[in-house]
């Protein structure tokens, strides 16, 4: 397959190593130069564009398939709004209007979307509920994938991920120094968030479907964090309750939802498809890190 990643960063660069592995032909689109070194570092083809810029993105290849892994890089509403809706019906319509369309579409979105469930399980099945604009700009995006690619012949899939950790994003300190505040931890590491998308790919599965992206065992943060400790030879970290964290004056619109929003997140589909976890939980996934810090 020729798989072209738009905003191919820190999931698309592994989902770019693994295709290549397999003797596929990724296609990483970065607006930056850093970005493109990173693609060109990483041992495929880079190709400059903005995903938001129909006459940029006439640079890239015809392709087999889009990976839409574009990010607003953590800012507000209306910079998401760009990306995520504007960008992605962008990239939709100028693959689309080709000679040659893609096959199909993945779009990476995130469990944010479900809003808050007093802990309960959640899957794809359950009615969406975003609790901030954001999280509001990528249902939306979500729907746009899943419906727009149908009027130029083509199906798209939502891989929805729940939160990344792996190499450079181990929250080893945080979670050791505490405090630790009530709740549930969704998670996937970053090899198993790019390896479903390419078993998605692959495989052939999951066209016009929602997907989960998430580990088998959804964690409490304090259950997590008190592991993570016994695991580096510590004490267990201070915690603290839901009403004591909003007690504090530092914490903001957007902590205040995010302590606000429990949920756990279901991945019976993602194994229904067959897909077999590198890391089927935070155990396997953050022994590289707890090894390294023992080392330190």
């Amino acid at each position: 397959m020729d798989v072209a990643i738009l905003g191919c960063g820190y999931v698309g660069i592994e989902l770019g190593r693994q295709l290549a592995a397999r003797e596929h032909e990724p296609i990483g689109v970065r607006r930056s130069t850093a970005g493109i070194e990173r693609i060109e570092d990483a041992g495929f083809q880079a190709v400059r564009a903005d995903v938001t810029d129909r006459e940029a993105l006439a640079a890239v290849p015809d392709v087999d398939a889009i990976v839409f892994a574009a990010s607003s890089g953590g800012r507000g509403a209306e910079a998401a709004r760009d990306v995520y809706v504007e960008g992605l019906q962008t990239a939709i319509e100028a693959f689309g209007e080709r000679e040659r369309t893609p096959e199909r579409l993945i779009y990476t979105s995130s469990t944010g979307v479900h809003g808050d469930h007093d802990g309960d399980w959640v899957d794809e099945e359950t009615p969406l509920d975003p609790t901030t604009e954001k999280t509001a700009v990528l249902a939306e995006a979500e729907r746009i994938a899943l419906e727009d690619p149908e009027a130029y012949g083509f199906r798209g899939t939502v891989a929805r991920y729940a939160g990344l950790y792996g190499p450079d994003r181990y929250r080893l300190e945080r979670y050791l120094e505490g405090p630790v505040t009530a709740g549930y931890l969704n998670m996937v590491h970053r090899d198993d968030a790019a390896g479903a998308v390419r078993y998605l790919l692959e495989e052939d599965l999951a066209r016009g479907e929602v997907v989960q992206v998430v580990d088998d065992e959804p964690a409490s943060k304090w259950a997590f964090a008190d592991w993570l400790a016994a695991e580096c030879g510590r004490e267990g970290p201070p915690t603290q309750t839901k009403a004591e964290r909003l007690a504090d004056d530092d914490v903001s619109d957007a902590g205040r939802r995010r302590i606000l929003t429990s949920k756990r997140c279901s991945n019976d589909r993602l194994r229904e498809l067959g897909y077999e976890f590198a890391y089927p939980t935070f155990r396997e996934g953050y022994r590289e890190a707890i090894e390294s810090y023992r080392r330190r």
